[in-house]
């Protein structure tokens, strides 16, 4: 009568008895299944958007540099930034450092551009020819801004795709008139998609000369001459980056004079992916933990319905233990059914939740993506914690006393 039972044997028992309780087993599995869930698309969605932000930033080249006025304690302020990043600074970094390839100096605002009854209001670029190379923009019609506009001021602009289906949606816009602000503009080209690069479409942007936008649109500071709202700088190689941002940093401190803080900043693709990635990383651990704790509370769950079908079936553990059944059966008999509730339940959550990964990449411009060795630690958690929670229940049962349980009887 003491024969051990077959872990086989224990296992059926299991099963027929959560086959006998469905709604109960349903219901106590779903706390697993949404914590499974969550894991795996909170996880995805934010490898999806760290992958997304590395994307747009590699679409600025390895060996690009921005020089941007204002440094990093009047960023962390929202103090706006100081005007000291002239033309002259441009100029200077292109003729005296070395390790510099092309420098594109860049001022930018924001207009009404208007072409016959339609308008849009868009970001405005005042650039020169070397914007094209150092940005690795490319021209799908028409031509780009060249040496002999800037030179001459010429009123010609260069509008991005999302612009030009704006402004011109049927005919086609080479040649065309637009104006932007109060100034008429003869359309030369559009660009070729580039999509959008922190946060700003740059497919709805206008592009007219740096001289041009000077002479009409924002004019000169009377303190600092030709004010510019940052500069692209191309290092001749990924290699001489490093020593690219030395110089102009050196140089930049001689030509504003300055004995403590810097006025300025530069940046690189390298820098800013280091940023993005520490972000996202750490928004990705964020929603892990967040789906981790609803994966506790599943467990947590399991561990009360099974505390109560401990109660529920007292009478149940005495006849079996009466009729010969060691306490480690009834203790083996309760953790299979913690766990098969749990990995059940972890199995069909895994399944929901690679779905809507799926489906949040399909429907969205995120890159979501699950791998492997996630899902399988993801699993594995939650039959672990069918095991943890349902230790405390298969114990109590193990301890029931025969002849007190078999007294309701």
């Amino acid at each position: 009568m003491n024969e051990r039972i077959s872990t086989g044997e224990t296992v059926r028992m299991a099963l027929t008895t959560l086959k006998s309780n469905r709604l109960r087993s349903l219901l106590t599995m779903v706390g697993i299944v949404i914590g499974n869930a969550s894991v795996i698309t909170l996880i995805g969605v934010g490898r999806g958007a760290q992958g997304l932000a590395e994307d747009q930033l590699s679409s600025l080249g390895a060996n690009v540099l921005f020089v941007v006025p204002g440094n990093n304690d009047t960023r962390r302020r929202g103090v706006a930034f100081p005007r000291t990043l002239v033309l002259e600074d441009a100029e200077a970094i292109r003729d005296q450092v070395p390790s510099v390839k092309r420098v594109a100096p860049q001022i930018t605002t924001s207009q009404v551009v208007q072409a016959g009854a339609r308008t849009s209001t868009s970001s405005i670029s005042g650039i020169t020819p070397d914007f094209l190379p150092v940005r690795s923009f490319d021209v799908a019609k028409g031509r780009f801004i060249n040496n002999q506009d800037e030179k001459s001021a010429r009123a010609v602009t260069v509008l991005g795709p999302d612009l030009r289906n704006k402004l011109f949606p049927t005919g086609n816009a080479i040649g065309q008139q637009v104006r932007i602000g109060s100034q008429a503009f003869e359309v030369v080209g559009v660009m070729a998609p580039k999509g959008a690069v922190f946060g700003s479409n740059q497919d709805e942007n206008a592009y007219i000369p740096l001289s041009t936008m000077v002479n009409r649109l924002t004019g000169r500071d009377p303190t600092y001459g030709v004010s510019l709202s940052f500069i692209s700088v191309e290092a001749r190689d990924e290699r001489s980056t490093g020593a690219a941002k030395f110089q102009i940093t050196n140089l930049l401190r001689q030509r504003h004079r300055i004995l403590r803080d810097d006025d300025f900043a530069v940046r690189s693709q390298k820098d800013a992916l280091t940023i993005v990635g520490t972000i996202t990383g750490g928004l990705t651990l964020m929603l892990g933990a967040i789906g981790g704790i609803s994966l506790l509370v599943g467990g947590i769950g399991i561990m009360n319905i099974m505390l109560v079908s401990v109660s529920e079936r007292t009478e149940e553990i005495g006849l079996r233990k009466a009729l010969g059944a060691r306490s480690g059966d009834v203790l083996k008999q309760f953790l299979v059914e913690s766990l098969v509730l749990a990995s059940l339940g972890g199995a069909i959550g895994t399944a929901a939740g690679l779905g809507t990964v799926a489906l949040v990449a399909t429907l969205s411009p995120l890159p979501a993506t699950i791998g492997a060795t996630t899902v399988l630690i993801t699993v594995g958690l939650s039959g672990s914690i069918g095991l943890f929670f349902g230790v405390v229940p298969a114990q109590r049962a193990a301890k029931l006393d025969p002849i007190v349980a078999l007294r309701s009887l």
